[in-house]
Parts: C-alpha cells; sequence; structure tokens
C-alpha cells in the first residue's frame, strides 16, 4: 500500500485531506495527517474577537471533527521531514510516505523585530493568534483616547486584507461607543498605499479617508521602544502610539528550515505557481500559506490551488502529465464597518474588478463597493467554512478567476 502524508491539519491540509480519502482507493493509499494538536481555529473569525463580535469559543473546534474517516489523524510535534529517506519524523515516531503535501502554514515571529517582545500582549498586540485577539479585545474595551496604530512589519503576510478590516472596524468600534473624536487611527504599513493591487488600493484609500484614518506608506519598520512608546523605520522616521496591533514578521514552520525543505530562513516552501508542486522535491506538493505563490495567503487561495493539486495529484499517480491550472484565484470580503463589507476576486494576470459576483449581472455580491449584502456574505461564511470547505465538499466556485460580471476599463 502506498502512503501519504499531509503535514499540518489546518484548513488546507483537512480540506486536501478529505478531498483525496474520496478519490484515493482505500486499499491502495493510506492517508496520515499530522498536527501538533486537536485545535482547529476558524482563522477569519479572529479578526472580530477584539471588536466582541464573535467570542473565542465560537471559532475553535476539534480538528477530529472534520476528519473524514479512513484518515489516521495524528497528533504530535513535527521534527523533520528527510526527502531522501522520504519519511516525517514527529517525537514520537517516523512515517515513510510516497507522496508527501505541506501544509504547516506560518506563524508570527515578533521576537525578529528589536524591542518588539518588551511589551508583546501588554502594550503590543496581535489579531492573527487567538491569545492575541482575546488579549487585545481587554485592551481595546479599557482603551477610551490616545493614538492607536496598526503596523505591518513586513510583506508577504496572511490575510493583507486584514488590516484593512481591522481599522475601518476600529472606526466603527470607537464610533458606537462615541469615542471615535478622541482616539486617533493610524495605519502603518511598508506597502506603497492600502493594497497591493492598484486599483483596490485606490478604492480602499477612499475608505480610510472617508473615514479619517490616517495612512503612512512605504514605512521600513526597524525597532519598537516600547518605554517611550513609538515604532521607529529604518530611515529613522518615529510614530508614537499608545496602542500598537502588529503584524509581525510571518514565518514559516522551523523544522522545514533545520530539513532543508524551505528554500530560505523565513521557512516557505518553493512552489510551481501554477501546478502546486514543491520545486525542489519530486513526490511533494505544496498548500496554503507556506507556499510561496505570488497572491494572497489566504483561505481562498487554499481552496482556489486545493482544487488544481488534487486534480494534479490523482493524475500523476495514473501517469498522466500534470496541469498548470491553477491561476492564482482570490478573493475576499472585507468588512468596512457599520454591517457593511466590500469585496475583492483577482488572479494572477487581472487586478481586482467592479462587478458583480458570482452571477453576472446580479450578485447578490458587489466586486468593489461596500454593501450589507457583502458584510452578510462574508457573516454567513463561517457556516459555509465550518460544514462545506473543510470537509472537502464541491463548492459552486470555479478554481480559475472568471471576467463574467466584471467591468474592464
Amino acid at each position: 500500500m502506498k502512503k501519504l502524508v499531509i503535514l499540518g491539519a489546518g484548513c488546507a491540509g483537512t480540506m486536501v485531506a478529505n478531498k483525496l480519502r474520496k478519490r484515493l482507493r482505500p486499499d491502495e493509499w493510506s492517508i496520515t495527517i499530522i498536527d501538533k494538536d486537536d485545535r482547529h481555529v476558524y482563522q477569519p473569525g479572529l479578526l472580530f474577537i477584539p471588536f466582541g463580535i464573535y467570542k473565542p469559543e465560537e471559532i475553535v473546534r476539534s480538528r477530529s471533527e472534520f476528519i473524514n474517516k479512513g484518515i489516521n489523524f495524528v497528533i504530535d510535534e513535527i521534527i523533520g521531514v528527510d526527502t531522501d529517506k522520504q519519511q516525517v519524523e514527529t517525537t514520537a515516531g517516523t512515517y515513510d510516505y510516497d507522496k508527501i503535501i505541506i501544509c504547516t502554514g506560518v506563524s508570527l515571529a515578533p521576537e525578529e523585530i528589536p524591542g518588539m517582545m518588551d511589551g508583546w500582549q501588554k502594550c503590543v498586540f496581535d489579531f492573527y493568534t487567538l491569545e492575541g485577539a482575546i488579549n487585545l479585545e481587554k485592551a481595546l474595551r479599557s482603551f477610551r483616547q490616545g493614538k492607536l496604530v496598526l503596523n505591518i512589519a513586513e510583506f508577504p503576510f496572511k490575510c493583507p486584507v486584514a488590516p484593512l478590516e481591522f481599522v475601518y472596524l476600529a472606526d466603527w468600534y470607537f464610533t458606537e461607543r462615541g469615542l471615535r473624536d478622541q482616539v486617533d487611527i493610524r495605519l502603518v504599513t511598508p506597502l506603497p498605499g492600502a493594497f497591493t493591487k492598484p486599483k483596490a488600493s485606490a478604492f480602499f484609500t477612499q475608505l480610510i479617508n472617508a473615514k479619517n484614518i490616517g495612512v503612512t506608506a512605504s514605512y521600513d519598520l526597524a525597532e519598537v521602544d516600547c518605554t517611550d512608546k513609538k515604532i521607529i523605520s529604518a530611515s529613522g522616521e518615529e510614530i508614537e502610539f499608545d496602542l500598537l496591533v502588529s503584524i509581525p514578521p510571518n514565518v514559516g514552520a522551523r523544522f522545514l528550515v533545520k530539513s532543508k525543505v524551505a528554500m530560505d530562513e523565513i521557512g516557505y516552501v518553493k512552489t510551481n505557481n501554477h501546478t502546486l508542486k514543491a520545486e525542489q522535491f519530486e513526490n511533494m506538493y505544496v498548500l496554503g500559506d507556506t507556499t510561496t505563490l505570488p497572491t494572497s495567503k489566504a483561505g481562498s487561495v487554499a481552496h482556489f490551488s486545493a482544487e488544481v493539486m488534487v486534480e494534479n495529484f490523482m493524475r500523476e499517480i495514473h501517469g498522466e502529465p500534470i496541469r498548470e491550472d491553477y491561476d492564482g484565484h482570490a478573493n475576499c470580503f472585507i468588512e468596512t464597518g457599520f454591517d457593511k463589507a466590500a469585496l475583492i476576486d483577482f488572479n494572477y494576470e487581472y487586478e481586482p474588478l467592479p462587478g458583480k459576483f458570482p452571477l453576472p449581472g446580479l450578485g447578490p455580491f458587489s466586486l468593489l463597493g461596500e454593501s450589507k449584502a457583502n458584510h452578510w456574505g462574508k457573516m454567513m461564511f463561517k457556516w459555509v467554512y465550518w460544514n462545506k470547505l473543510v470537509t472537502g465538499e464541491e463548492l459552486p466556485l470555479e478554481a480559475q478567476m472568471s471576467l463574467a460580471g466584471k467591468v474592464q476599463d
């Protein structure tokens, strides 16, 4: 019997394990998925915890609940991968593989920024982890006036629209509390604008300006001074804060670096942009945030690329040529506050365009535009995630982006 081992039981790993279990004969292929714990976090929901919209228990469930029968789920810490012997080493033993899929995601590395750890979870918070989101909720609840700064340390990072959502929701949150005039909200980013794509950046910047949110672009963070409460750029530009919300450097799993599976010390695995195969290892595929795909590190990318990866996996084991079908497709709802949201849909070739989605001309969702329908689309996605996405069911969305319903210049 051949052996497939999947590293990481988050969104990408669970989804692809379930999809492949339905297509691989159980008498021909065993599937083992390994992760360090049994806690599956609905990551889009982390953003809502600081503002009291979700409670922690609403976004955390058991990984085991979503891993289909016929899949061996191992809870253990992964130590390394021997690509020559085709073995995965954990603290409890080793697992041989014929094929391996890396879905280990990324983690925050605040220790990479000088001074940041001095105030970590005290005056410097994050909302990309459950602990950080819970602590930030407490900090925001007691924050009544002063400078609220959201800083992105470097690019790339998970979910590039999340910082925008945070400052938009902060505007709503303090307006609802009657404190908005006493809170100065500022987005400090290494990007040249609010987003990486020009049309979307212009749209989001317009919203930022309308909400009286400050923006400092092209900011190269060098250190954090938690004593005097200021961030300092490489050129010496200082920005004061009373409460700092940080997106520290995002790094891949350390065992990938140690095993020389990752391309460098940052920990990402070099991935073919269109096939999802690892560039340097024949029997390896890569999914989710661990990849080097030149698109967003987001759940939609994991979903769309998984469709292509699964098809290529099946073609490969049957001796058929694999296809370069993944086009960088990504889409995302962006909360803008006051029960409204925007929506973007793009790929490697096309930046986000205005229009309607998913039905051309009908929607119900608006692309590059605010609407209440978009907000409810985002809120309903939690149900879709738990009941359809990670369970590996087919969704009525094509892996490749469609131009239907989009307005081009």
